[in-house]
């Protein structure tokens, strides 16, 4: 004779009975979400780094003092102004991104392509602008393991123990060339994976496979790149 069970007293035979696996996710996005879990660790490590090192200190080189010049037009006098033009850029660039990933739902190839262009030529931007500010940093005397002379550097602290100048300014390039350089290899990374993705598009491969998901995966990745260069805006221009 069978027992009637009622189904709250049933025992559940399979891993996930409850609903949808949160498992159920494609592979390579999947694999994606792991790589910039991993990432994230990278870059907070490296702006914990910094923000130890920068709030352990008796003074700092301002950053309002620091990135004051427009390269190419001013010198001086325009605090923050290009950097602040930088971010506009890369945030642009994801929006494009953002448009690109809702065309390809769309199977609108055409769209696909030119929001992947747009994306592209925003991060060669972005890079060629950092490229000028670093020329430009590099041409006042900031590098790895070199800074400027003494008078220079008063010009840059507001405050503090002028004994220090040296110690906490060379402390400073050194972090700023390596964060910046390493998100700035991400950047590049992306562009030159969608520029492959963009020909992709071109040839009509994601069309035939009848998805767009490739473009998902990369901007994944691309919005990381974004969001991790304000945390590094926040650190070094702002705070």
């Amino acid at each position: 004779m069978s027992v009637q069970v009622s189904p709250i007293d049933e025992v559940k035979t399979t891993p996930w009975s409850g609903g949808r696996s949160p498992f159920n996710v494609e592979y390579g996005k999947m694999m994606m979400w792991f790589f910039l879990l991993s990432d994230a660790f990278t870059f907070s490590s490296l702006l914990i780094a910094y923000g130890a090192l920068r709030f352990s200190s008796s003074s700092w080189p301002a950053p309002d003092l620091v990135f004051q010049s427009v390269p190419g037009l001013l010198d001086s006098g325009a605090p923050l102004v290009f950097v602040g033009l930088m971010t506009f850029i890369l945030i642009l660039s994801s929006v494009t991104m953002v448009l690109a990933v809702e065309a390809g739902h769309r199977m609108a190839k055409k769209e696909v392509l030119w929001w992947m262009v747009a994306t592209i030529i925003g991060g060669f931007t972005f890079l060629g602008c950092q490229a000028l500010e670093w020329s430009h940093l590099h041409h006042e005397g900031f590098w790895w393991g070199s800074i400027p002379n003494m008078e220079e550097l008063k010009h840059l602290f507001k405050g503090g123990n002028e004994a220090t100048y040296g110690t906490y300014a060379q402390q400073f390039a050194n972090l700023f060339f390596t964060i910046t350089g390493f998100h700035g290899f991400h950047v590049f990374s992306g562009v030159i994976i969608n520029i492959i993705i963009t020909i992709n598009v071109l040839l009509g491969t994601y069309q035939k496979r009848g998805s767009y998901l490739m473009i998902e995966k990369v901007g994944l990745y691309w919005h990381f790149v974004d969001l991790v260069w304000v945390f590094v805006f926040t650190f070094f221009y702002l705070v």
